[in-house]
């Protein structure tokens, strides 16, 4: 199976953030393809304003149950865009405001994507470094070819992935974050996959296919309750154990509250298969 994302619709604005589209290949399931090749799909401010307003659109559309992120060409993403943070050292503040803003505007997208009450599953075909690591581990689940590699490379620049280590250190054990950190080597995907960055390896032709079908799989669940799910799952993970349990447990309570709790037990215990309104 093959799903054709050319036939997605430009995200606005237009120009260089043309390089990120929507495409709605079935019902539940929307795709967001970065489609630079040339510019091996690096996030310019632009880009990430793009990526931004796509997963806030998608956020907000109830037919949406799950997102894939995938890419064009041999590269999921390089990071950021160096020409362009390279330009903005000709700026009156050396670029100071354009750095800060970039980053600020970067973080912005990671929390929207973690914020996001839709699961984002990242289709890595190729390269992910810097930026565009960091970018896969903040999606909640990820694919990657047998072929992908991973780095967070920015030490042997003279740039420490510093971004970036905020959401690798909170998907890999600390030895292993800092060990890509401080050598900056690329990862197989294999290793990556043994480090906890990527959820399943498969080879290249499989990768959209692989995301596709675990975005099925979610595309049946009850959406008020994977959406209740991936918040308290981000929020617990963050807290001392006992105010994770406590919080933990008034989420179960409020779930328990639900129609769609009350529609899929009673379903279960009368092996039938449940009938979701998504409240």
């Amino acid at each position: 199976m093959t799903t054709d994302t050319k036939s997605a619709d430009a995200l606005s604005p237009v120009g260089e953030a043309e390089a990120v589209r929507i495409a709605r290949p079935e019902p539940g399931i929307a795709v967001i393809t970065l489609d630079a090749p040339a510019t091996r799909n690096s996030l310019s401010r632009q880009v990430i304003a793009a990526l931004d307003e796509a997963v806030a659109r998608l956020s907000r559309e109830p037919d949406v149950a799950a997102v894939v992120l995938t890419a064009t060409g041999r590269v999921f993403s390089a990071g950021h865009d160096l020409k362009e943070l390279t330009r903005h050292r000709a700026d009156a503040d050396g670029g100071r405001a354009f750095y800060a803003d970039t980053m600020q505007a970067c973080a912005r997208l990671m929390q929207a994507i973690v914020n996001s009450p839709k699961p984002v599953i990242a289709a890595v075909q190729g390269v992910a470094t810097a930026a565009g690591c960091q970018l896969v581990a903040t999606c909640d689940l990820a694919v990657a070819a047998s072929t992908a590699t991973f780095a967070t490379p920015g030490v042997n620049i003279g740039l420490f992935c510093s971004t970036p280590m905020v959401a690798l250190s909170r998907n890999v054990s600390r030895k292993r974050a800092m060990e890509m950190l401080l050598l900056g080597e690329m990862l197989s995907a294999e290793e990556a996959e043994r480090y906890g960055l990527v959820n399943r390896v498969v080879a290249p032709e499989r990768v959209l296919d692989e995301a596709l079908a675990m975005a099925r799989i979610i595309a049946a669940k009850s959406p008020a309750t994977v959406a209740i799910g991936k918040e308290a799952f981000y929020r617990q993970i963050e807290q001392p154990l006992a105010e994770a349990y406590a919080y933990a447990a008034s989420v179960m309570v409020e779930n328990m509250m639900a129609r769609d709790a009350a529609e899929g037990i009673g379903a279960f215990l009368e092996k039938r298969p449940p009938v979701w309104k998504g409240c």
